[in-house]
Parts: C-alpha cells; sequence; structure tokens
C-alpha cells in the first residue's frame, strides 16, 4: 500500500477490524518511511453482471432498468420499499449465477417476484414482456394464474 503522505510503498498494519457490516475490513496502517498513519478499507470486488440481449448484444446490468420496469407495473399496486427488495433480491439472484446473464432470465425472475406478490403487476409486466397482441393471450395468462393459485375464501 502506497503512502498517501510521502508516496513510499513500505508499511505495517497496526489494527484491523470488521467495518460496514462486516462488507469491509478497515485497517490502521502505519508508513516505515516517515512514520504516519493512514486508513485503509478492504472491500471484496463484485465481478461485473453483463446481461445478453436477445439480439447477441451485452450490456453490464442495470438495476435501474428493472426498477423502471416494476414501476410501470407496479403503479398503485407497489409500494417503494417492495419495489426496492424486488430489485435487490433479483441482482443478488443474479449475481449467484454470475457471469453471462440472458435478458430473458432476468426478465423470468421479475415475473416470478411478480407472480407470487401481485397478480395485477404481473399481467402489466407479462403484457410488456412477452408481447401481448390481444385478448387471448391475457386469457391464457390469466388461465395460468388460475391453476396455479388457491382460490381466495371469502
Amino acid at each position: 500500500m502506497r503512502c498517501p503522505y510521502c508516496r513510499e510503498n513500505d508499511d505495517k498494519v497496526v489494527d484491523s477490524r470488521v467495518a460496514e457490516d462486516a462488507a469491509a475490513i478497515r485497517r490502521r496502517r502505519e508508513c516505515l518511511a516517515c512514520g504516519r498513519r493512514f486508513t485503509t478499507y478492504e472491500r471484496v470486488d463484485n465481478a461485473p453482471l453483463v446481461v445478453t440481449k436477445r439480439s447477441g448484444t451485452t450490456e453490464p446490468f442495470d438495476a435501474a432498468k428493472v426498477r423502471s420496469g416494476l414501476e410501470a407495473a407496479g403503479t398503485g399496486r407497489l409500494d417503494d420499499a417492495t419495489m426496492d427488495e424486488i430489485v435487490a433480491a433479483i441482482e443478488e439472484e443474479l449475481r449467484a449465477i454470475g457471469g453471462e446473464i440472458p435478458s430473458e432470465r432476468v426478465g423470468m425472475a421479475v415475473l416470478e417476484h411478480l407472480k407470487a406478490l401481485d397478480h395485477v403487476a404481473y399481467l402489466r409486466f407479462a403484457s410488456v414482456y412477452k408481447g401481448f397482441e390481444d385478448l387471448a393471450d391475457f386469457e391464457r395468462e390469466v388461465g395460468e394464474l388460475q391453476k396455479t393459485t388457491a382460490p381466495k375464501r371469502h
């Protein structure tokens, strides 16, 4: 580690402790050349998530795009905190897979979360994501939802 004061490369670690809710390690260092102390933080460097689109092009994963799709589907139905939780959960799932993720996997992850939370938001998202063209597409999807969910009790 290079000293920020004298730019020498020789130091010793004086103290180490966990920081940022165990997401980093804080180290107090002392420069062996000038004797001044400084702090460094050591964090895990997450590998970038790359999304492969249907056209074959790739782009970095953008949580804001997932969020905007959720906002469009969940307007008036899902609150901000719920949408934030969904985006975080999807990003965590995708990071667990790692590497290049097909865009279809991102869309399916959104659908899975919406299906468990709110059927109307699910249908809104599915209609755009799956490119519904007529009423029959909606009827088919509603039929699938009814097969997988228990009826509401009155």
